[in-house]
């Protein structure tokens, strides 16, 4: 079979004996787990800076759990929007690569592990072409719509493939993707099956909606305003060895206010939805707490990994409307716009949709007691991305990765296998590391970036003693910034397979503004 090789990141063929072991050699065996089990949460719009484990304030006492006693990574990447993430994280490939969202020219994880003998099963949501179910996935439960009422769902709900509309009084979403995972794992031991789990969580994107309990638990704490949260949740990623020190916090662009110069209505309006977002990400901590134990209840939890993080940076944008409804009640549709987002992703500059570290630096946590040969609570700072997934869990599964698979030719995978950072090793990592989105684009190469925000200028900065954008190089290393930019055109045109509209330079030197509509009185 083909299994996938971590030191030249690449699948190869496999002979296996099907002589039976040795007496000596079922005690070396012994000492390795078995296949383990695995669970992939991905959350929606979720800042580098929210979870307590990379210094918010939220409470997120499991998460932070899982993270105390696993791995967590501090320059973990993904695309900064909901479908190229979902597509990257799916099929090791990225996202045109992989045919976008008809993943015509691809196969997800599931659809491998599933002839792996893996039960698979996923729970959240889809946000791409046809359904789970028609992916890889036996059991489905979730919206295939890119957002969705927390309270009272949407038409696009399904459970195996059927519409389901079974919403009731005490329905929230993330509260049932839970119940259902954690469904999908008591069918799976009763099996005697390993299995492959995917949540992805619809928080805490927008509408912010929470029950009145998890908001009401938070009202007024945001009263200190995001200049000063982003100052102290900045001082604990230093303390935690998550950031250098040298590498200096970002400061309030010219297009938002400060705090102090708010009046005290808009404070508290701020203040108010600043609750409510907090609630959401705390209501998924205390889901994952409910998650985790029932793993330890089925005595699975030890070799189960679980790999937690977000689809993009924080949201900025403004899109609020039916504010004079609650946010516990379902008529309700509030945003937080630029100010929390940028608080949301300390210490970082931009946002979800654009390149900068803002938009696709995500918290990775990686917990699995029998596998991980980290020291608990580890943090590494070797560089990865959501292509890197799909091969962690085929060479975790000993999974064959198919060149052909439903009548389709399938594209060779990009990402490299997770293992060896598992095993408190140095991977071969990627030469480089691309990204695109509309008319935002990066390119990384060891410590060296180039990155373009909006069709603006490219800018050029060495990560190793910048990766906060601070000090753009481009002029001082104009050759540097011709070998990235030729680099990213090749990629994007020979193998993420851009359209030529999808490729033209970039505009001269006026920078970029924000478009999005701003704060407003309330």
């Amino acid at each position: 079979m083909k299994v996938y090789s971590p030191s030249t990141g690449r699948f190869v063929l496999l002979f296996v004996s099907l002589v039976l072991p040795t007496m000596t050699s079922r005690s070396v065996l012994a000492s390795e787990p078995p296949r383990p089990n695995m669970i992939v949460v991905m959350l929606d719009d979720l800042g580098f800076a929210d979870l307590g484990c990379y210094g918010g304030e939220i409470e997120t006492p499991h998460i932070d759990r899982l993270a105390r006693q696993g791995l967590r990574f501090s320059q973990f990447y993904n695309t900064a929007k909901c479908e190229p993430s979902r597509v990257c994280l799916l099929s090791g490939l990225y996202t045109y690569q992989a045919g976008y969202r008809a993943l015509d020219r691809a196969v997800t994880f599931a659809e491998v592990l599933r002839q792996a003998g893996y039960f698979t099963a996923m729970a959240g949501k889809w946000h791409l072409e046809r359904e789970p179910t028609d992916r890889g996935f036996q059991h489905y439960f979730g919206h295939l719509s890119g957002a969705t009422n927390f309270f009272t769902g949407d038409d696009t709900f399904r459970l195996d493939g059927q519409p389901w509309s079974d919403f009731d009084e005490n329905f929230y979403t993330t509260d049932a993707f839970t119940d259902y995972a954690i469904r999908y794992v008591d069918q799976a031991v009763e099996r005697q099956q390993p299995f492959l789990v995917y949540i992805a969580h619809n928080a805490p994107h927008y509408p912010l909606q929470a029950p009145e309990a998890d908001v009401m638990k938070y009202r007024g704490r945001y009263r200190i305003g995001w200049d000063q949260l982003r100052q102290e949740r900045y001082k604990r990623q230093v303390a935690m060895g998550l950031i250098d020190p040298q590498w200096a916090l970002s400061p309030r662009p010219d297009y938002l206010p400060a705090w102090d110069s708010l009046n005290e209505k808009q404070q508290d309006w701020e203040d108010f939805r600043m609750a409510a977002y907090a609630a959401m990400v705390d209501r998924v901590d205390q889901n994952m707490g409910r998650l985790i134990q029932h793993l330890a209840d089925r005595d699975v939890l030890e070799n189960t990994l679980i790999l937690f993080f977000s689809d993009n940076g924080a949201c900025p944008f403004e899109r609020t409307r039916g504010d004079q409804y609650m946010p516990w009640d379902p008529r309700s549709y509030w945003t937080y716009d630029v100010g929390w987002a940028h608080a949301g992703n300390t210490p970082f500059r931009w946002y979800k949709q654009n390149q900068h570290e803002g938009g696709i630096a995500s918290p990775l946590i990686a917990h699995w007691p029998e596998g991980l040969r980290t020291q608990p609570g580890a943090i590494t700072h070797q560089p990865a991305h959501l292509i890197d997934i799909l091969p962690t869990l085929v060479e975790l599964a000993g999974a064959e990765y198919p060149e052909q698979f439903d009548g389709r030719t399938i594209t060779p995978v990009q990402g490299r296998s997770l293992v060896p950072i598992f095993h408190g090793q140095q991977r071969t990592g990627h030469e480089w590391l691309y990204f695109q989105f509309s008319n935002n684009r990066a390119l990384r190469a060891g410590d060296w970036k180039i990155v373009s925000a909006r069709g603006g200028p490219w800018e050029l900065y060495n990560l190793a003693a910048d990766r906060t954008e601070l000090n753009d190089l481009a002029d001082q290393h104009p050759e540097k910034v011709r070998e990235l930019t030729q680099q990213w055109h090749h990629v994007a045109a020979e193998i993420d397979q851009l359209q030529p509209r999808q490729r033209k330079p970039v505009a001269g030197r006026d920078a970029p503004t924000f478009p999005q509509r701003l704060m407003t009185d309330r």
